[in-house]
Parts: C-alpha cells; structure tokens; sequence
C-alpha cells in the first residue's frame, strides 16, 4: 500500500444465520404445509394424478402404496402419508 491509497475499511464478521424452528404443522424449509388429495390415475414411475380441488397435479408416491381413490397427504409434490384408502 503506498501513501496516497486511500485505507479500506476492515469488514465486522457478519452474526451468524439464525437456525428455523419447528412450529406447529409448517415446514421449516420451505413454510408450506402438506395438503390432501384424492389419488385420481396411477403413472409409470411411481407417479400419480392427483385432484387438489383447485386442480390435477402430477406428484411421486414412491414413498407411499396408494391406489386410485385413496387421499393422500402430499408435501413439496411428494406424497408422504396415505390418509385413507
């Protein structure tokens, strides 16, 4: 550094992220919550159609054994509990 170069500020250490809690029935990662559907036609691949109500979406029940007509409990587009047959 020479005497005419203006000195740069030194930097504070920025505090560190705060770590998500758990509340209620929301997702820390994404704060979206798990909906019902009812299991409308099965796909290759472990995939279904699924009625939301509002509309059909294609989801994985690769975690699940559902059939046509069951209501499963989808998160993140991944169904992850069948809630009734």
């Amino acid at each position: 550094m020479t005497p005419d170069q203006p000195m740069l500020p030194i930097a504070s250490p920025q505090p560190a992220p705060a770590v998500p809690q758990c509340y209620g029935d929301v997702c820390i990662t994404c704060s979206d919550e798990a909906v019902q559907v009812r299991v409308m036609e099965l796909l290759p691949g472990e995939l279904a159609l699924v009625d939301t109500g509002q509309s059909v979406e294609e989801v994985s029940i690769a975690l699940v054994t559902a059939g046509v007509g069951d209501t499963i409990l989808v998160h993140a587009k991944e169904a992850i509990a069948v809630v009734s047959a």
